[in-house]
């Protein structure tokens, strides 16, 4: 996505890495950047509004469970190796968390 305008920071740059604003996981230097360009690209911060309030939702839907920690481990190694740009299982994780877990996918 792309308002079309020239921007500073790249619309498609900010929105790979909106996860990382919303979670407050970047330096402050680069949260800057992104502000000014939401500043500049209503696309863009419409798009920031509704994955913040989806985060916003799911915390308040989800936070409260407690998460087994080899499951989450396993999650965060997909992530790992999705960022650094590595070949990723096929294996589906919700498929290993239910068969893993069941009480904990059931629930949500």
């Amino acid at each position: 996505m792309s308002c079309g305008e020239p921007h500073e920071t790249d619309c498609s740059e900010v929105l790979d890495h909106l996860y990382e604003f919303l979670d407050h996981e970047m330096p402050d230097s680069d949260c800057t950047k992104f502000e000014v360009h939401f500043e500049e690209c209503s696309p863009c911060l419409e798009k920031y509004g509704l994955e913040q309030a989806v985060k916003k939702l799911v915390k308040r839907c989800c936070g409260s469970d407690d998460v087994p920690a080899d499951l989450r481990s396993k999650v965060m190694g997909r992530i790992d190796l999705i960022r650094s740009g590595q070949a990723v299982p096929e294996q589906d994780v919700t498929a290993t968390a239910a068969a893993d877990y069941p009480a904990t996918a059931n629930e949500a």
